[in-house]
């Protein structure tokens, strides 16, 4: 899939065509950021724990 994004906002953010960003849904809409695979591979690690010691977590919070 692909989208098109105004060439000043681009410019701004060093967009070239055929580069990949991440989508995150909000409450608000769609963030969009240039995609970098470390915050990627960081953001699966911490979804991998919270749902490891998600039971922990629970406990702690009472």
């Amino acid at each position: 899939m692909s989208a098109t994004i105004p060439s000043e906002m681009a410019r701004r953010f060093h967009l070239a065509p055929g580069d990949r960003v991440q989508a995150i849904e909000t409450e608000h809409g769609i963030l969009l950021s240039p995609f970098d695979p470390t915050v990627q591979e960081a953001l699966a690690l911490a979804t991998d724990a919270a749902r490891q010691f998600q039971p922990a977590l629970r406990e702690l919070a009472r």
